[in-house]
C-alpha cells in the first residue's frame, strides 16, 4: 500500500505525551516529550507538528482520560491530520495477548509487547515505570504470559501519609538503611518496587526455563534502573517503537 504524507506517532500518557515522526526505518531520531502540566501543552504539540498537508496522519495511543484523549484528537483533526486511535488487539503479528479480554490491557503495554517482538534477545520481562509500575512477561515466540500493576514509590508514600498522620512527612532520600522516618519511607517504597521486579524475574525464569532480558522503559525508569539483573536494556521510547511496528505492519 502506497503511503503519502507525513506520519506522526503520539504516545499519550497520564502525565505527558511523547511524539515522533515515523520514518522508513522506524521512529525519527528526535522524540519530543511534553508534560500535561506544561502551559499550552497542546499548542506546543501542534507547533511541533507544524502545518498539515494532504495525507498527513497522526497515530494515537492513549491511556489518558477519555476527556483528554478527545481534546487531543479533536485538536489534531482541526489541524488537518487524519487521526487513527490504536486499540489493544488479541493478536498482532506474532504477539498473542494473554488477557481473555484484551481491551483490559492498556494500549501502552500492548505496544511495548509488540516492540519487544521485533527484537532478537528474548524472552523478555518488560517493566514500565510511569504513573504506575507495570510488568509483562513475553516469550520469544510472542506468547504473552500476563503481568502485574504496582503502585510507584510516590504513591506508596502518599498512601502512608493519607492513612497515618505521623507519616505525613516531607519526601526523604532512599538509601540502603535509613536513620530517620522520612528516609525510611523513601527507602522502603523504592525497595518495594525493586523487590517486585526482582521477584518477577525469578518467577519468569521458573516459568520459561531461562532468565529473560529486562526491557526497562517509562519516564521514571531511573528509580529502578539498578535492579539486580545482568541483562537490562533501557528503552525510553519502547511504546513509540511498538506504535511504529503497528503502523508498518498495516502497510503489507
Amino acid at each position: 500500500m502506497k503511503i503519502q504524507g507525513k506520519r506522526w506517532l503520539i504516545d499519550l500518557g497520564n502525565s505527558r505525551l511523547k511524539c515522533a515522526s515515523l520514518e522508513s526505518h522506524g521512529i525519527g531520531e528526535e522524540v519530543f516529550a511534553i508534560g500535561h502540566e506544561q502551559p499550552d501543552s497542546l499548542v506546543a504539540l501542534l507547533r511541533l507538528i507544524g502545518r498539515a498537508e494532504s495525507g498527513d496522519q497522526a497515530w494515537l495511543a492513549s491511556v489518558a482520560s477519555a476527556e483528554r484523549t478527545a481534546i487531543v484528537t479533536r485538536a489534531l483533526q482541526d489541524a488537518g491530520l487524519s487521526v487513527h486511535c490504536i486499540r489493544t488487539q488479541a493478536q498482532c503479528g506474532k504477539l498473542r495477548v494473554a488477557y481473555p479480554e484484551p481491551a483490559q490491557l492498556g494500549v501502552d503495554r500492548f505496544l511495548a509487547l509488540l516492540a519487544a517482538c521485533e527484537r532478537s534477545d528474548g524472552p523478555w520481562l518488560i517493566v514500565s515505570a510511569g504513573s504506575a509500575l507495570t510488568i509483562d512477561l513475553l516469550a520469544t515466540d510472542g506468547a504473552h504470559h500476563g503481568g502485574m500493576i504496582v503502585p510507584m514509590p510516590n504513591h506508596m508514600r502518599a498512601a502512608l501519609a493519607q492513612n497515618f498522620a505521623q507519616l505525613d512527612l516531607p519526601e526523604g532520600r532512599a538509601t540502603d538503611f535509613a536513620d530517620n522516618t522520612a528516609d525510611a519511607i523513601a527507602t522502603g517504597a523504592r525497595t518495594a518496587a525493586l523487590g517486585v521486579v526482582e521477584r518477577a524475574l525469578r518467577k519468569a525464569r521458573e516459568q520459561l526455563g531461562v532468565m529473560p532480558t529486562l526491557l526497562l522503559c517509562g519516564g521514571n525508569a531511573e528509580l529502578i534502573a539498578d535492579v539486580d539483573h545482568p541483562a537490562i536494556v533501557t528503552l525510553p521510547s519502547l511504546v513509540l517503537d511498538g506504535l511504529a511496528a503497528y503502523v508498518r505492519g498495516g502497510e503489507h
